[in-house]
């Protein structure tokens, strides 16, 4: 959840975390804020797709990538082509920031970006977090896309992590440390000593957003190890471990049995907008994961609870 508002936030969404939680939960209605709720619903869509990847060992792909950018502009799985014109990033102040590379050598940029992602991981020379930072700042270089590029970098920095070991089953928000320290984040992309990438921006040096975006990971599991460790003197029990067991719907589903001890089908087609079916489906999957358990057998009126092993998460 908090990835989902800090991410978007950095992009001038205006919805509040209390907002943000409504919409994602299916309950948002904020007149004359529609663009941030299907924002909202589309990165939060996305952000569900990079961790179902990143429990999936393999090499980084071009429609990974696209994909991700589909959902953030949809929030369907659509791999979306990259951008076929020119694209300048402006300041109302200042005018031209940024002047992209020519849209005929996007597509040889990305791929020569994936193939050296790969590439750097298999030898292992670099560390990840370098590997990484890197990553993120020559995507935002090559800018492929019209719109959609900051959210598409951030989420393809989560997915690497994820499949690295440095994901920590989403219990930590770099995009948090991103929105609290915006300036640094903007002052590390830097485009070097002209606005154009053909004069400055492909022989800039990378240092100072290599050193940001360290500095936030360090920053971001330092907090981790503080919130445990307080838990911890306060005698509660570390719930990570099952927490880390779930998959990103069945945590969301979390959010509907706070509210109720016992849910049907029905609540769970409405709490998740499905079809019935796909509903009886979910259910049914997730007996079969032992995370519910039939409360009421009868066919007509179904009713489920959560398992045991998981109430503790709902109680913390």
């Amino acid at each position: 959840m908090l990835s989902t508002h800090f991410s978007t936030q950095i992009e001038g969404n205006q919805l509040s975390p209390s907002q943000v939680k409504a919409v994602v939960e299916g309950e948002g209605n904020f007149p004359g804020r529609e663009r941030d709720e299907a924002e909202v619903r589309h990165y939060f869509a996305a952000l569900q797709h990079v961790e179902r990847l990143g429990n999936k060992p393999g090499k980084l792909t071009e429609n990974e990538v696209r994909t991700i950018h589909g959902f953030v502009m949809t929030g369907k799985p659509k791999s979306t082509p990259y951008r076929d014109g020119q694209n300048v990033i402006r300041d109302s102040r200042t005018g031209t920031v940024y002047m992209p590379p020519d849209a005929n050598d996007v597509p040889t940029l990305m791929k020569d970006l994936v193939r050296w992602v790969n590439d750097s991981l298999a030898e292992g020379e670099l560390p990840m977090p370098v590997v990484t930072a890197l990553a993120h700042y020559q995507f935002a270089t090559i800018h492929p896309y019209f719109d959609g590029n900051g959210r598409t970098a951030r989420l393809l920095v989560n997915l690497l992590l994820h499949r690295s070991g440095y994901g920590l089953n989403g219990i930590y928000s770099l995009e948090e440390y991103y929105a609290t320290k915006l300036d640094g984040y903007y002052a590390g992309l830097a485009t070097g000593e002209s606005h154009n990438y053909y004069f400055g921006r492909a022989e800039a040096d990378v240092t100072p957003f290599v050193a940001y975006f360290c500095h936030g990971m360090a920053d971001a599991f330092a907090n981790v190890r503080s919130r445990a460790e307080t838990t911890s003197r306060q005698g509660r029990l570390d719930q990570s471990p099952q927490l880390r067991e779930l998959t990103p719907q069945q945590r969301q589903a979390l959010g509907l049995f706070l509210r109720m001890k016992e849910v049907t089908r029905n609540d769970v087609a409405t709490f998740f907008k499905l079809p019935n079916r796909q509903a009886y489906l979910l259910c049914a999957r997730w007996l079969r994961d032992a995370f519910i358990v039939i409360d009421n057998p009868s066919t007509k009126n179904r009713s489920y609870q959560l398992a045991a092993r998981y109430e503790g998460l709902i109680a913390q």
